[in-house]
């Protein structure tokens, strides 16, 4: 049985530099010739159609940004790795990138072989950040530990708690994590108590308090 060829899709709006991508990317990985969008709405119809394996997306784009149509492959549970391209070193982007769950996260100014090689380590399944960014990197995990010893309770949260508590952290309604997780408004109103509960919060606005405070290292 062969394996299948990779499958890619580029969305990105400037039209040079999505082709400069879809050369290097064709020349250096046994994939299908990539395909192509132009902004975040209709990378999403490529996904739906034609399923690729890995997903590249600039996150300044028309109609629909990069971390939009992370946010709408994750409500729809489209089956595709997402690697996400931005022109800047912004901390706060690379912490929301990290928080959705992305699997790459690659500066343009980085070398060619830095972005077919981001695609190819997500493609494997791995996780693959601009080594530029190492130092944020440090400094997010050194939040996260002290987080951690704040509230040990963090360590205590079910997987599908903390899902719940990185979308309260952006600000979801408790409808709106139930329309994207597929459960009951009730099942999500448990998961908030049973959270408040290990993270020893007293009531609903004391969550959404801490969620939204900490939201950088969660």
């Amino acid at each position: 049985m062969t394996t299948p060829r990779l499958r890619v899709v580029i969305a990105e709006d400037h039209p040079l530099f999505r082709q400069a991508l879809k050369s290097l990317i064709a020349a250096d990985l046994a994939c299908e010739p990539p395909l192509e969008a132009p902004d975040g709405l209709t990378a999403l119809e490529l996904i739906r159609r034609h399923r690729p394996h890995v997903a590249l997306f600039d996150i300044e784009m028309p109609r629909l940004d990069g971390m939009g149509a992370v946010r709408a492959i994750q409500q729809e549970r489209l089956d595709v790795k997402v690697c996400l391209l931005t022109a800047f070193k912004d901390p706060v982007l690379l912490d929301e990138a990290i928080s959705l769950g992305v699997h790459g996260y690659v500066l343009k100014e980085s070398a060619a072989s830095e972005i077919v090689a981001a695609v190819k380590v997500v493609a494997a399944g791995g996780s693959f950040i601009s080594p530029s960014l190492s130092g944020h990197l440090l400094e997010r995990r050194q939040r996260v530990d002290a987080l951690r010893d704040e509230r040990p309770g963090l360590e205590r949260l079910s997987p599908a708690e903390r899902r719940v508590l990185k979308m309260i952290a952006v600000d979801k309604t408790t409808k709106e994590i139930a329309r994207e997780l597929g459960i009951s408004p009730r099942t999500v109103e448990n998961h908030r108590a049973h959270i408040a509960q290990k993270l020893g919060l007293q009531g609903v606005h004391s969550l959404v308090k801490f969620a939204l405070g900490h939201r950088s290292s969660l």
